[in-house]
């Protein structure tokens, strides 16, 4: 009779945990259909590509390079993202661990006194131990075990949430890349900044000396009732005018060096730098291959990419939580009411093995709405994977364009610049015979330092466009 009582219930049992998992939600399938252009606008479908060069090779400037080298070393953000990493490789021991059998030391000591008018109490009163020795009251107990507890992971829900932390760590290394990546392209940004202040300044110091000997001869001029006061004051206030822009480069030029020493972390000191040979640069060859290596070479698209598969095995251990879990657990020591008799074999003896099916039956809205997030998280995910990969086209799609433009802007602003010196030598010759007057040779130097300084700005946003475009390549990192 109670065989069958008991076969019925393991039935009702299994229909139960059998419709708990077939009910379950469906996930949504989070695949990308974004497929990245065959080239970057241009005819060429070369695939040599720039950003497998190593940064030591693609930078010539050995004072840039060593900066770089130290910043390497030093930057406190690189070591952030490194500590990001290692707690990344610690949650997959976590994970890890919830795989297998946790062990444990169970010792323990109690005291219980029971009415001697229950069930227990009377029970105890009659018990006895030896002939004659009845049972201790209170009664004391003293245990020593080993306990185990198990999680078979029959639904593959430990296992994936494992493969979702490998996942992660891998994308917090691409992240620790995309990192140096910029970290590289930020120290020679603001060390080419730190040049092109330099040669500013010397431009305006050479300019400052112009309009000073301008200034003298204007004086003279005015003593031989040749100009007038108004042409003195004139000439006075640009040279004041080029004394101030000189402070406003001088805080400039601290400013960045500031900066580079910042990015080195290092408190500031003054930055190793050759002034003399900005203009003579050269801009390094862009190669910039097919946009179809950029899924290869960006870390921060590789990044998206791992936290996307994550994202996905997070899907799956969540559904796997509307499943059955079955758990094994056990234990094996010794439990005495008496320390001298804790190891007396076999009556001190204790040892259990238990199995348990359990599954959410009623009431699953919490499994339901981390279900419903996870899926959320993977949608996001695949978007942001989707834009990863849009931005870094476009970005080097405006890189190669800026570069292009540069070039073009920097050879006819050379052409200005060599037209304006040429005329403020004549216009100084005509001035000094009465031939024009101050109002030109003023506007001739004006016009004359704006270019100069115009033309190392537009060197300065050459050299820069091309460690940008070797950054959104993906170079630097390897």
């Amino acid at each position: 009779m109670y065989k069958i009582k008991l076969y019925q219930y393991s039935i009702v049992l299994s229909v139960c945990l059998a419709f708990v998992g077939c009910k379950t939600p469906q996930a949504v399938t989070a695949d990308t259909n974004l497929t990245v252009p065959e080239s970057f606008g241009t005819i060429s479908k070369d695939t040599v590509n720039m950003s497998t060069t190593p940064w030591k090779n693609y930078f010539k400037d050995q004072n840039l390079v060593d900066l770089i080298d130290i910043a390497l070393k030093n930057n406190q953000e690189l070591m952030i993202t490194l500590q990001e990493i290692e707690m990344a490789k610690n949650d997959i021991r976590i994970r890890k661990g919830a795989l297998l059998p946790s062990v444990g030391i169970r010792a323990g000591a109690g005291i219980e006194k029971v009415g001697r008018y229950t069930s227990q109490g009377a029970g105890d009163a009659s018990t006895e131990i030896r002939p004659g020795e009845e049972m201790p009251d209170p009664l004391t107990d003293y245990t020593l075990a080993a306990t185990a507890h198990w999680e078979v992971d029959i639904w593959k829900k430990l296992r994936n949430s494992k493969k979702a932390a490998v996942s992660r760590y891998l994308s917090t290394i691409e992240g620790k890349n995309f990192v140096i990546t910029n970290l590289i392209a930020e120290v020679a940004d603001s060390y080419y900044e730190l040049l092109a202040l330099d040669n500013q300044l010397e431009i305006v110091q050479q300019n400052i000396q112009l309009q000073s000997n301008a200034l003298e001869i204007v004086k003279i001029q005015k003593e031989a009732a040749r100009a007038t006061e108004l042409a003195v004051q004139k000439f006075q206030a640009e040279v004041v005018a080029s004394k101030s822009m000189e402070f406003d480069i001088l805080q400039k030029i601290k400013e960045t060096e500031n900066t580079i020493n910042f990015l080195l972390a290092r408190y500031p000191q003054e930055i190793k730098r050759d002034k003399s040979s900005f203009l003579d640069m050269k801009s390094s060859e862009v190669q910039s291959g097919i946009p179809s290596q950029l899924l290869a070479n960006r870390p921060d698209i590789k990044q998206a990419e791992l936290e996307l598969a994550a994202a996905k095995l997070d899907v799956k251990a969540a559904r796997a939580e509307f499943y059955p879990s079955f758990e094994i657990s056990g234990a094996v020591g010794f439990q005495a009411f008496k320390p001298s008799l804790l190891f007396t074999m076999p009556e001190s003896l204790l040892y259990n093995l238990a199995g348990d099916l359990a599954a959410p039956l009623i009431n699953r809205n919490a499994i339901k709405a981390e279900f419903k997030n996870a899926n959320a998280r993977q949608l996001q995910a695949m978007y942001n994977y989707e834009r990863t990969i849009l931005n870094a086209y476009l970005e080097v799609s405006n890189q190669l364009s800026k570069i292009d433009n540069l070039n073009k802007s920097y050879s006819l602003k050379s052409q200005q610049v060599d037209a304006l010196n040429r005329s403020i030598e004549v216009s100084n010759d005509l001035f000094k015979s009465a031939r024009v007057d101050y109002f030109e040779v003023l506007m001739t130097q004006r016009d004359a330092l704006e270019s100069k300084l115009e033309l190392i700005e537009t060197k300065k946003n050459q050299l820069n466009a091309n460690v940008h475009v070797y950054r959104d390549l993906g170079g630097g990192w390897k």
